[in-house]
């Protein structure tokens, strides 16, 4: 079985059932291998969340990438532009990552997180016309992204278009 397919089954679990019931004999289950299986690629339920962690972080940071194009204030309307892709793709990413964050709650587990939070909230690297206003969106961004993983369905396809068009007004001014 592949590294990949153990950290979807991992993902599944935890997403389907919550922290507690992320033990490596579960994912082990949910991806129809022995726990031996499992234990070749993650030593640890830790090693686990870790590479769960990192992949996320990579997908978001390529996300990112392919909307930028680096011109000033490129990188904050490509954070909005992956956010949500995110939010209003198919497979609902944004409750994997919150299952994900969750998982990784212990200060050792988060701190990749928590740089790839520094790294995201950063000043745009190519400028911008308001650098207050770019700081901002992604914050809104960040916390709209927060919102609906608690609740799904609070706002519509609709509502999320018009959301994520305002946003990106916000950085023209």
């Amino acid at each position: 079985m592949k590294r990949e397919a153990l950290l979807d089954a991992a993902e599944s679990v935890l997403f389907e059932q919550g922290t507690q019931a992320l033990t490596l004999s579960a994912v082990a289950d949910r991806a129809g291998v022995s726990k031996g299986g499992l234990l070749y690629h993650f030593s640890t339920k830790e090693a686990l969340v870790r590479a769960m962690v990192a992949r996320v972080i990579e997908e978001f940071d390529d996300l990112i990438a392919s909307h930028d194009d680096g011109t000033p204030g490129s990188y904050t309307r490509a954070y909005v532009e992956a956010t949500f892709e995110i939010l209003t793709g198919e497979a609902r990413a944004y409750r994997r990552w919150s299952a994900i964050t969750a998982a990784a709650a212990d200060p050792e587990q988060a701190e990749p997180l928590n740089e790839a939070m520094r790294r995201w909230h950063a000043p745009d690297p190519a400028g911008g016309p308001d650098p207050g206003n770019a700081a901002v969106v992604r914050l809104a961004a960040e916390g709209l992204w927060e919102v609906v993983s608690h609740d799904p369905g609070l706002y519509d396809a609709e509502q999320l278009r018009a959301l994520r068009q305002r946003l990106l007004e916000l950085l023209e001014r």
